[in-house]
């Protein structure tokens, strides 16, 4: 899962705004340094806090890496947190839900997914697109545009 960000040269420096996420904004004195940042920024954006119901947008597949655009990648462990919590709030399920539907005994064994805190096994991740099936989970661990996902 990877967003845009456009890169800004300004003095010795550079600073870079992501394009779908407004006010994500970072700046660094090298390249090297604003990458990381960049990264570090968006991650820090898609990682919501616990009962939050904001949804960030999902990537725009139409913007296109260039000169001063820049694709940067979302850690997996949070992509997948976030496409499952994106995926049961357009669902209109709470948490106790969602636990409930995928068979977990405690909601505290759910909420670690959501949070990643947890390092899903194949049984949990077939849980997972069994009550989630728009769920594209391969698009959390690569750069793939989401609607090209099957």
């Amino acid at each position: 899962m990877k967003y845009h960000f456009k890169v800004h040269k300004e003095g010795e420096g550079y600073w870079a705004q992501c394009l779908e996420l407004p006010g994500v904004v970072t700046q660094a004195d090298s390249k090297e340094e604003l990458e990381k940042n960049m990264h570090e920024a968006l991650n820090l954006c898609i990682e919501e806090p616990e009962g939050s119901k904001d949804i960030a947008p999902l990537p725009d597949d139409s913007i296109k890496v260039s000169k001063d655009i820049v694709a940067v990648a979302v850690d997996p462990q949070i992509a997948f947190s976030y496409l499952l919590r994106r995926e049961r709030l357009m669902q209109g399920l709470t948490q106790q839900e969602a636990a409930n539907k995928m068979g977990f005994d405690k909601i505290f064994s759910y909420q670690r997914l959501e949070t990643g805190k947890s390092n899903p096994s194949l049984k949990i991740i077939s849980r997972v697109k069994r009550v989630f099936p728009n769920i594209h989970i391969d698009y959390a661990f690569s750069g793939l545009p989401h609607n090209s996902q099957k």
